[in-house]
């Protein structure tokens, strides 16, 4: 029997406009503490409530877009979220005080939460039924290309032009195309179901779900705490501004490895192997970065956790739709990314206070205590979870 083709030009169209989400996304986020602090003398804890509230918002946002997204045209709510998260882009660039920018980020996250959970549902809907776990895994590399490239490009920005208006503008244009992108995806419609349907829990949570949810959180939180302070923590104790952007390319670097190979056996639906596999490669990783502080460890330490994450992610992503009806896609994929957002949410927050009383080791040990509960979690209760109740 001959396979459906899985990089088919819907499929392509909206892997593109994933790329462009994180590239707008990752050109930003690692420079906006130092922009916090040289543009508007933001202190350490300023930075980690201002940043967290970005998280916060997509974490309240999640839930509802799942909800939307089952319940309506999903092309429909995809453009939408997308051109909202592409207009956010333009007000960073006007904004004059912290407090007109501290409101604009932390709006900002609705769209952001929104368009993620829309993106991935319809790249779900394009692929292929017997390459969908192939397909999850190669779309995840659209977010780690962006990763990769993004913090690089915005530091030597700053590096060689000290523009943090043209870091800006960079994000506003390139979410742009990612919006243009989604505009030209064809798809079938879809039948809604008529009538009223009862409102409840499970379909705005996957509650089969909460078990992996726990487990995410946790390793999330590890990856907020690095992801927020990994730039001043390069510049105060390593004594560089380029480690950063290098950091982050080899661990994208990892993450793209880990995805190439790892389509390998989710092709096979060995899903519950990937994940074991991931979260104990970057538990080693998370280990490294915060034993020890010199530059050698801090990129093998961006490498491991890179190799970790690659093979995590697009297991858990298969186990979380796995767990769904094909009616509860958009559920399952809000679910997925708010515990996400928990873990990162929290760990800008717990990070920023940690670093602010007891300094930058404290904070990175901390990230690697909640990552072992997480793994251990997740060996103990939910993988047996996931093997009794997936569909």
């Amino acid at each position: 029997m001959t396979m459906e083709r899985l990089w088919n030009g819907n499929y392509i169209k909206v892997w593109l406009a994933n790329f462009m989400i994180f590239f707008s996304f990752m050109i930003v986020m690692p420079l906006l503490p130092l922009y916090l602090s040289e543009v508007f003398e933001a202190d350490k804890h300023t930075i980690g409530i201002l940043l967290s509230g970005y998280t916060l918002t997509a974490l309240l946002i999640r839930p509802f877009s799942g909800f939307l997204v089952d319940s309506f045209p999903r092309k429909t709510v995809l453009l939408i979220s997308y051109f909202l998260f592409f207009l956010f882009f333009a007000g960073y660039i006007v904004a004059t005080s912290l407090t007109m920018f501290a409101i604009l980020r932390t709006l900002h996250g609705a769209p952001m939460g929104a368009v993620t959970v829309s993106n991935s549902t319809m790249a779900i809907d394009v692929l292929p039924s017997l390459r969908r776990a192939e397909g999850i895994g190669y779309y995840g590399l659209s977010n780690n290309l962006a990763t990769a490239i993004a913090p690089t490009v915005g530091l030597l920005i700053y590096r060689h032009c000290h523009s943090f208006n043209m870091i800006f503008t960079i994000a506003f244009i390139m979410s742009g195309i990612g919006f243009l992108f989604n505009a030209m995806v064809k798809t079938k419609r879809r039948s809604l179901q008529s009538g009223v349907r009862k409102i409840s829990l499970d379909r705005f949570f996957l509650l089969k779900g909460r078990y992996l949810g726990v487990t995410l959180a946790c390793l999330s939180f590890s990856y907020g705490v690095l992801s927020t302070y990994l730039a001043i923590y390069g510049k105060e104790r390593l004594g560089t501004t380029t480690s950063t952007g290098i950091f982050f390319s080899v661990l994208c670097l990892g993450l793209m490895a880990s995805r190439l190979i790892g389509v390998r056996t989710l092709r096979k639906g060995m899903v519950v192997f990937n994940c074991t596999l991931g979260v104990c490669i970057s538990l080693i990783g998370y280990f490294l970065f915060a034993g020890f502080e010199n530059i050698y460890c801090f990129y093998a330490s961006a490498l491991i956790i890179g190799l970790g994450n690659g093979h995590m992610f697009p297991a858990m992503q298969n186990m979380f739709v796995n767990l769904a009806l094909p009616s509860q896609r958009g559920t399952a994929n809000s679910t997925l990314l708010t515990a996400w957002d928990v873990g990162i949410g929290l760990g800008v927050l717990f990070g920023g206070i940690c670093v602010e009383w007891s300094g930058y080791s404290a904070a990175f040990w901390l990230a690697w205590i909640i990552n072992a509960i997480g793994v251990v979690f997740f060996l103990i209760c939910a993988r047996r979870h996931y093997l009794h109740n997936k569909m």
